[in-house]
């Protein structure tokens, strides 16, 4: 089994920060990609960034140059610096990781979300 567990967020000011954090744990063979995704109340989940295990990121178009997407391999975490937030940025915000849990056995995991909230 493997488990995704966030953390980080929180209720902050148009044009603070927050810094989300996911720790993968369990049986883990090696991870691949790692990546966040959103969902705001009454829309579609969205991918914000994502990285591969060599460090290679795609952004969004709505969070570049506001949000930096990080990971540490020896520790099965990654993490999303975000910056400059605004009230559209407020959604629940999900851990993603493609993880191979035998050398035979990939699989997409999800963490169990965390509020962020972007409100005066």
């Amino acid at each position: 089994q493997v488990q995704l567990v966030e953390s980080g967020g929180g209720l902050v000011q148009p044009g603070g920060s927050l810094r989300l954090s996911c720790a993968a744990s369990g049986s883990i063979f090696s991870t691949y990609a790692m990546g966040w995704y959103r969902q705001a109340p009454g829309k579609q989940r969205e991918l914000v960034a994502d990285i591969t295990s060599g460090g290679s990121t795609n952004y969004a178009d709505s969070v570049k140059g506001r949000f930096t997407i990080s990971r540490d391999n020896a520790k099965n975490t990654v993490y999303l610096q975000m910056n400059s937030l605004k009230p559209e940025d407020t959604a629940v915000y999900y851990c993603n990781a493609r993880i191979l849990s035998t050398p035979s056995t990939l699989g997409t995991y999800w963490g169990q979300g965390t509020q962020v909230t972007v409100s005066p």
